[in-house]
């Protein structure tokens, strides 16, 4: 049984990554769009290094999988921080929380509630609202916390508004009401926080979307070309997958 088990884990883990990324027009305006089959795919957070310090570009991150044999497909920014670069709410890698959960109202787009978590566990993501995770309390494999939320139960966030003058590159993350898909995305210019969550709830067909940020946005695409560079950023997501 125990040789069965090693088998399938050894198998999924030489499966080719169950994601794509692609550029999405919408509405007038452009979004590059990666989207992941959680099942079996290998979907993680970093922060730190193996020397305690923070990755912070996509191609430490890279170059750290190596050792594994493996390579990140795409990644992004995956939440707010502070300057040096510790999470500003829940941080959860590896099963274990390096940051807690922030449940109060605040300033910034981190403290406009709702907010929300990102979770990761085995074969399945999601988006959930602070208060609602707080309830909970899933277990995540890996958990980022970030905000604004962008789309709650399939409603936009109720301060966002339609004629806004706040306009940033924004990038974020959508989950499927099952949990299988998760899609994030990047505008490709600067956007509102309704155009965006427009986006994630009426054409990627996301119930629940959380803003991962915005002006900072970055994001690392080879099969696109894309690799985006700038000061050191504080959580990245990425899907991992056997190096070629």
């Amino acid at each position: 049984m125990i040789r069965a088990l090693a088998a399938l884990f050894l198998a999924a883990l030489a499966a080719p990554a169950a994601a794509g990324c692609r550029e999405v027009s919408y509405m007038g305006d452009d979004y590059t769009v990666c989207e992941v089959e959680m099942e079996g795919a290998d979907l993680r957070l970093f922060l730190n290094g193996p020397d305690g310090r923070p990755y912070g570009q996509f191609g430490a991150v890279d170059r750290a999988l190596e050792a594994e044999g493996r390579e990140l497909v795409f990644a992004m920014n995956a939440g707010m921080y502070h300057s040096d670069r510790s999470p500003v709410g829940l941080y959860v890698e590896h099963g274990q929380e390096s940051a807690g959960l922030v449940t109060r109202a605040g300033p910034g787009n981190f403290g406009l509630v709702p907010n929300g978590v990102f979770c990761i566990a085995a074969g399945r993501a999601e988006v959930i609202e602070t208060q609602a995770f707080a309830a909970r309390a899933p277990a995540c494999l890996y958990a980022t916390q970030s905000g604004p939320m962008l789309v709650i139960g399939g409603q936009l966030h109720p301060r966002f508004l339609r004629d806004s003058d706040s306009r940033y590159v924004r990038n974020g993350v959508g989950t499927s009401a099952d949990g299988r898909r998760a899609v994030f995305a990047i505008s490709q210019r600067a956007v509102t926080f309704h155009t965006f969550g427009s986006f994630f709830r009426d054409h990627l067909r996301t119930p629940n979307a959380l803003y991962l940020d915005g002006s900072i946005s970055r994001l690392y695409a080879p099969e696109l070309g894309r690799s985006d560079v700038g000061f050191a950023m504080g959580p990245i997501v990425g899907l991992v997958a056997p190096r070629n």
